[in-house]
């Protein structure tokens, strides 16, 4: 993610600000603390006989202490089936939800995150479930208990008008945000849940498939590659697309609106597929071929691509930032420079293949991607790594930028200058110390041992020690983790 202006968002919060909307359930909550929820002109027990047996609750977070209530404990997702149907004119989406999951313990009750909607309906292997809402999470009482390492369906009905966040000091705007003729999705850090119940936290990726419908003349874009044409009956569109490739909720997208289309191949043959606003227009070209262009660079210096195909949108919602999409980055409101373009591509190496399990290791986002900015720059025979390197360091030793160490995000402000520009000199820093040919050995073999997993920085420390065979943690604990300017390195 980077601010079109090239200021760095700043902030996150950690809880999404907003109403939630009737849910379509009564609940009640026990001594216990334990919430139990039937259909809305029912008794407990009437529908849904619960058989519960030697089973626990599911966490209602998964366990990311700087952001407790994302994501959710007891099982893991392994792919995501959204049908939805969305109307821009009433803003009102439509939405039925497949999460197919496997149990991680004997799961009496778990939670999926939702913020708003009304919920019709929910099901766990095809039998009714018992549900109700507590903030932005959707609690679920299956009517037995799903046994440890078992796979399960749920399916959850759900309409209503999408809310996004809003004035949060983190991107301002994020999630599912109308627009005019349609929608414009980007949900990082937790803003999935603002239109589809899930598990809303990078630490549990899955495949997706999207099948969205919408009024005839809009457009509907989203992950990964179209399957088949859109069809059209009735005055709606509906379109299909899968990500095949596992993927973190917060790069899941359902963009739509009007919009202009180039679609082909980059020099090696991987797909390539630009879309603007009519308003971008004039953009058209060269997002494409810039994105290509760019693509196939990274890949001789990262590795090869991770995913089937490559791109860019550019809409007319006016964000103010890009965000790396997987497969399709966001650049709201602005056209695009190949800097900004070669950042949000190379988080499909770093962020989107590599993904965090933690917010705390967002450098290794950021950071990677800032760096990719300088690469890029020294790769067109423009500045080099080494003078923007030394023009950063050249900042005052009391700015604020010293001030924070970026080794450890801070939960309240994520987007801090210093993840981005301190991270990236991090990387120069350690470039220096141990020389080209083992640096860029270590960025191919990142990528290739931890490929479409999770990465931690005590795990990219451990590596480059492995490869430069060099003692590193003098260099990382100045960079990283001490709030002052660094002296050596």
């Amino acid at each position: 993610m980077i601010m079109a202006s090239g200021r760095l968002a700043v902030v996150a919060t950690a809880v999404l600000i907003g109403t939630i909307g009737a849910t379509g359930c009564s609940a009640s909550r026990g001594d216990s603390g334990a919430t139990t929820a039937v259909a809305d002109g029912s008794a407990p027990g009437d529908e849904v006989a619960v058989e519960q047996h030697q089973g626990r609750a599911g966490a209602a977070g998964i366990g990311d202490p700087d952001f407790p209530n994302d994501g959710n404990g007891g099982y893991d997702v392994g792919h995501y089936r959204l049908k939805i149907e969305y109307d821009p004119e009433r803003k009102h989406l439509s939405g039925v939800t497949t999460v197919e999951a496997k149990a991680t313990q004997n799961l009496s009750r778990f939670d999926l995150d939702l913020s708003g909607f009304t919920v019709g309906k929910v099901t766990v292997n095809g039998a009714a479930a018992r549900f109700s809402r507590s903030g932005d999470e959707l609690v679920v009482t299956p009517s037995r208990t799903i046994p440890d390492r078992s796979a399960f369906t749920v399916e959850v009905t759900y309409a209503g008008q999408p809310k996004p966040v809003r004035n949060s000091p983190n991107l301002g705007t994020y999630g599912f945000i109308p627009t005019s003729d349609g929608a414009f999705v980007t949900s990082e850090p937790n803003g999935a849940r603002t239109w589809f119940p899930g598990n809303d936290h990078p630490a549990d990726k899955a495949r997706y498939d999207f099948e969205i419908t919408v009024p005839e003349g809009v457009t509907a874009l989203a992950n990964g590659e179209q399957v088949g044409s859109p069809v059209t009956q009735g005055g709606k569109t509906t379109y299909t697309w899968r990500e095949s490739h596992p993927m973190a909720s917060y790069l899941a997208t359902v963009t739509m609106g009007r919009f202009e289309l180039r679609e082909g191949k980059t020099a090696s043959g991987i797909k390539n597929f630009a879309a603007v606003d009519p308003r971008y227009s004039g953009s058209l070209n060269e997002l494409y071929n810039q994105s290509g262009r760019i693509t196939e660079y990274w890949s001789k210096v990262f590795g090869p691509y991770p995913f089937s195909s490559t791109g860019g949108v550019i809409d007319d919602f006016p964000a103010g930032y890009a965000l790396e999409n997987q497969t399709k980055p966001m650049y709201g409101g602005f056209n695009p420079g190949d800097d900004v373009i070669a950042h949000e591509l190379a988080h499909q190496w770093f962020g989107d293949s590599l993904s965090i399990r933690r917010w705390k290791d967002l450098w290794l986002n950021e950071g990677f991607a800032t760096y990719a900015e300088w690469l890029w720059s020294e790769h067109k025979g423009n500045a080099s790594a080494e003078r923007i390197f030394r023009n950063r360091y050249a900042v005052d030793s009391g700015a604020a930028i010293w001030k924070y160490a970026p080794g450890r995000a801070k939960p309240d402000d994520l987007f801090n200058d210093s993840v981005y520009t301190r991270g990236a000199m991090t990387l120069h820093a350690l470039r220096q110390r141990i020389g080209d040919p083992a640096f860029f050995k270590l960025l191919k073999t990142w990528n290739a041992e931890h490929r479409y997993g999770y990465v931690t920085t005590p795990e990219f420390v451990a590596l480059a020690e492995r490869i430069s065979g060099k003692q590193l943690d003098g260099l990382f604990d100045a960079w990283l983790f001490t709030a002052k300017k660094p002296t050596t390195w």
